[in-house]
């Protein structure tokens, strides 16, 4: 018998999908209630996806273990329910590796992951193992098999997952790819900060825990100089490191190690599922906060280069620009599509007084001294509430387009209100289409104005 391999036995052969994919929910409150036809027709454009995608900001749990001590910021909780919210409106997986992982310490870590897990909700990111939270979640779609991984860039040292070894367990956390800081300064500018460091008695503290075995920071040289000691370096690697050079210049890369971590994860997927998603958390920028940091750039192309079909960056809550890289596309950051952070129930006596507020003072309390009563802070920052849901599309396995579509979140409305994502029209999507535009010109990429939605080419 003669058997021909060449035939279509299965849809997903056509090597074509569409995905959705969104920046970062910060979902506190229910949302299948609401029914403005703005709201409706984007909840319809998720559903009608063949896979759908947003980020978890939000840990989810009913306040069952005790909070971390960080400052300031919000302490991340949302109701379970609001699991089911999200897959209502249509969302099919979900990133969790972010800033905000660590926010209830490795109880709270578990605890979300257990929340996910009974309202069957994949996930990737977070983890009770450094393996864990480094691992692709697969899932079934009629358009081919897809893999997800998420990594956070931001956050708390402590919040990186710890590694199993044969005799000890792992530690819960988020798959955390730390960075070091690099300044390029003149001659008087390294001297100057090397007898800094050596008044402080911050380079007596570095030679002891290099004897005591500690290691962490790298030796210095003639060149290199590593600052250590005073910088609690919420978002990378306890150390900035200086480089002798003729004019002062700013870089950032990411830890090697940590990276090949991930990418060894990236081309798992690639032999495992027809469709690669990365998403990254990444707070830091470039020269400015339009611009992605290097080290991130470093990491998404990589990604890419990996086997990743498209890289999905979110965290600093704005947008910045879309790269098509060797015909992936980049998203170095979707910004917010929900932003319910000021209606969280409950805030840590930490955050309350961290505002000058005492102990009586209640969660409403914190978020108006935060915003100084809704003059300051994200309050008063349009770029905060507006965003963009791209849908992604692929034929015959190669990307063909991306359709953009603006959302508003409610600029100016009450507390009660903004936050929520409905369809941006007129001059709201015309400015969010604009930044767009302007932030994705240096990588080379053309918006093609539909209305009030924008199309990016392969």
């Amino acid at each position: 018998m003669t058997y021909s391999y060449d035939r279509d036995v299965y849809e997903s052969e056509g090597g074509d999908i569409t995905m959705a994919l969104t920046g970062e929910s910060l979902i506190s409150r229910s949302v299948s209630s609401f029914r403005e036809p703005t709201f409706t027709r984007l909840v319809d454009m998720i559903r009608g996806a063949d896979l759908s995608f947003t980020h978890t900001e939000m840990l989810f749990h009913n306040y069952e273990t005790a909070p971390t001590h960080r400052p300031g910021g919000t302490y991340m909780r949302s109701d379970p329910k609001n699991i089911d919210e999200l897959k209502w409106m249509g969302f099919d997986l979900v990133s969790t590796a972010s800033n905000h992982s660590y926010d209830y310490g490795e109880n709270g870590v578990m605890t979300n992951i257990r929340y996910l897990n009974e309202h069957n909700m994949p996930f990737a990111g977070t983890g009770d193992s450094l393996a864990a939270s480094r691992a692709p979640v697969y899932i079934e779609t009629a358009k081919g098999r897809v893999a997800l991984l998420s990594a956070t860039t931001s956050g708390p040292p402590g919040g990186r997952a710890g590694e199993t070894r044969r005799d000890v367990g792992g530690r819960p956390g988020a798959n955390y790819i730390r960075h070091t800081q690099e300044f390029v300064v003149d001659r008087p500018t390294f001297e100057a900060l090397r007898k800094v460091s050596e008044s402080l008695g911050f380079e007596a503290q570095k030679a002891a825990r290099h004897n005591q075995g500690f290691g962490g920071t790298p030796e210095d040289t003639d060149t290199e100089f590593y600052l250590t000691g005073v910088f609690p370096n919420y978002d990378s690697i306890n150390y900035v490191k200086f480089t002798l050079g003729e004019q002062v210049e700013r870089h950032s890369t990411p830890n090697w190690d940590d990276l090949e971590g991930t990418l060894q994860r990236v081309r798992d997927a690639r032999r495992m599922a027809q469709w690669v998603i990365v998403t990254m958390h990444n707070h830091e920028a470039g020269a400015t906060a339009d611009e992605p940091s290097e080290h991130a750039q470093t990491i998404m192309r990589a990604c890419i280069d990996a086997g990743a079909d498209v890289f999905v960056g979110h965290g600093p809550h704005q947008d910045r620009g879309i790269e098509i890289y060797k015909g992936k596309p980049i998203f170095y950051a979707l910004g917010d599509f929900f932003l319910q952070n000021d209606t969280v129930l409950l805030m840590p006596h930490d955050n309350i007084i961290s505002q000058g507020l005492s102990w009586e003072a209640t969660p409403a309390d914190f978020y108006d001294a935060r915003s100084g009563n809704e003059t300051r802070g994200q309050t008063v920052q349009p770029i905060r509430w507006q965003s963009a849901m791209a849908i992604t599309k692929w034929e015959k396995g190669e990307f063909k387009e991306l359709e953009l579509f603006p959302v508003d979140l409610g600029f100016g409305k009450p507390r009660s209100e903004r936050g929520r994502p409905v369809l941006a029209s007129g001059d709201v999507a015309k400015e969010i289409l604009d930044r767009f535009e302007r932030l994705s010109k240096p990588y080379g990429t053309k918006l093609e104005r539909k209305g009030d939605t924008a199309v990016i080419r392969a």
